[in-house]
């Protein structure tokens, strides 16, 4: 529980700030009152607006009625430390920044204090310059957090792309997805490439209690392994050449939200090993710096094996049983070409509008060949194909010579069904549905599993026997 000193005589109301010409608001947080009135006098010459507070207590008060972008508080306090008051701060109002004034001798403390989140701190006896710098850069940085807060807002809003269609086997997955998002367990999401593993991450991210936080993806195969472990734990000035300032990582951007790592097995060991600490200890390690607690809920995705990538020796066991605690598997288009003419309709409705035409409509032959197609590239595949028929079609209407070749001379498919005469054995109608649904999953016996509602295990023994 937070201790604090009484309340101070009139720390009731804040006092009005006075007229300025700046939209920066400081909250000064000191127990001594002659420090309090020459800070304030300082900040007021500059124009910003201006509370003081005499202890935690009342500062906390300032902050939860008045929307302040700077706090700039004593480290050393009676009853509640400066490092106590941002801890609350943070939770209060988790953008403001927050600058610790120290004295000689405490300054391993201050920086202890950084790590918790303070944006930086200033030495006593302080200097009129110098504490006006640190205080507009912090509200500087305020401000950026915000900008870009809302600007991701808008491309979020631009650029969200909808899971789209009613098929049986996507609603189980969705259906998995959306009791998995209220949880702070990890989730594993495996699938072919393009079948939307980022959309159903994202998706879950949007249903958690963490959906007010960042939402961070990293393609894990993308960047080399030197790049990737300063790029997911973030770095401190000097800890290797080149490294001229410090840098946060994703661990501490994603914080209070979600970390998308897809393409998780790609990792190195040696990455491998230090995310393993993230999700035992709670904790990651910044190079050249100190741990720090990782406040992030976890989703990783592969196209991969990662049971065949255990026995082969190229994944660790331990990070993969922490990595799939709930699992789901994003359904291949072929499982689910029931969903075909929704996500059709749905992409020239987007691409059509984009490119400025009027939307096309499909002609009967062109949707027989998008559903007999086997869409090795899945759902991005298909989006592909649309996009360049809405650009490239010269009719109202999208006809076979607005497909691609390889799509408009797929062979019929053979109707997905099985008949069985009466009185059948049911060991053989198991056998036959078990074998039908795996080829049509391509032999993915988790996928088909999802698709029978049974579970793997079930797979495997039935399959023995």
């Amino acid at each position: 529980m937070l201790a604090v000193a009484p309340r101070s005589p009139g720390a009731e109301e804040a006092p009005a700030p006075p007229r300025q010409t700046e939209d920066l608001t400081v909250l000064v947080v000191d127990d001594e009152p002659a420090n309090l009135e020459s800070l304030r006098k300082i900040f007021e010459r500059e124009q910003l607006r201006v509370f003081t507070a005499e202890n935690a207590k009342a500062a906390l008060e300032i902050a939860r009625h008045h929307r302040v972008q700077v706090v700039l508080s004593d480290l050393m306090m009676p009853g509640t430390s400066g490092v106590d008051l941002l801890r609350v701060l943070k939770e209060v109002s988790p953008d403001t920044e927050v600058v610790l004034m120290t004295a000689y001798g405490t300054v391993e403390t201050a920086v202890g204090a950084m790590r918790e989140g303070a944006y930086d701190f200033v030495e006593k006896p302080l200097r009129r310059m110098q504490i006006v710098k640190t205080v507009r850069k912090a509200g500087e940085r305020f401000r950026l957090v915000a900008e870009n807060r809302s600007l991701r807002r808008e491309l979020l809003l631009l650029t969200t792309r909808e899971i789209v269609g009613q098929s049986p086997a996507l609603r189980r997955v969705m259906e998995i997805a959306t009791q998995a998002a209220p949880s702070l367990a990890t989730v594993l999401v495996l699938g072919e490439s393009g079948t939307g593993k980022e959309l159903i991450a994202r998706y879950i991210h949007s249903k958690s209690q963490r959906a007010e936080g960042p939402f961070v993806a990293v393609n894990c195969a993308a960047l080399p392994e030197s790049i990737l472990e300063a790029e997911l734990f973030g770095h401190e000035r000097g800890a290797f050449t080149g490294a001229a300032q410090r840098r946060e990582g994703r661990f501490a951007r994603a914080r209070g939200g979600t970390l998308f790592l897809d393409e998780i097995g790609e990792l190195s060991p040696q990455v491998q090993v230090k995310l393993l600490r993230v999700l035992q200890e709670g904790e990651y390690e910044p190079l050249g710096g100190e741990p720090a607690r990782a406040d992030v809920r976890i989703v990783a995705a592969t196209n991969r094996d990662l049971a065949a990538e255990v026995e082969a020796g190229r994944f660790r066991e331990d990070l993969y049983y922490r990595l799939n605690v709930i699992a789901v598997t994003a359904p291949p288009l072929r499982a689910r070409r029931e969903d075909i003419p929704l996500m059709v309709d749905h992409f020239l409705g987007v691409y059509c509008k984009k490119n400025g035409r009027a939307r096309l409509t499909v002609e009967p032959e062109a949707m027989a060949k998008l559903l007999d197609y086997d869409w090795p590239g899945n759902v991005r595949e298909l989006e592909n194909v649309i996009e360049r028929a809405a650009v490239l079609a010269r009719g109202d209407s999208l006809g076979l010579s607005d497909l691609p070749d390889a799509v408009a001379q797929a062979s019929p498919r053979a109707p997905d069904s099985l008949e069985f005469p009466i009185g059948t054995p049911l060991d053989e109608v198991e056998e036959r549905l078990i074998r039908a649904t795996l080829k049509h999953t391509s032999g993915d016996k988790r996928l088909a599993a999802q698709l029978l509602g049974i579970s793997t295990r079930t797979i495997y023994r039935k399959l023995g026997e």
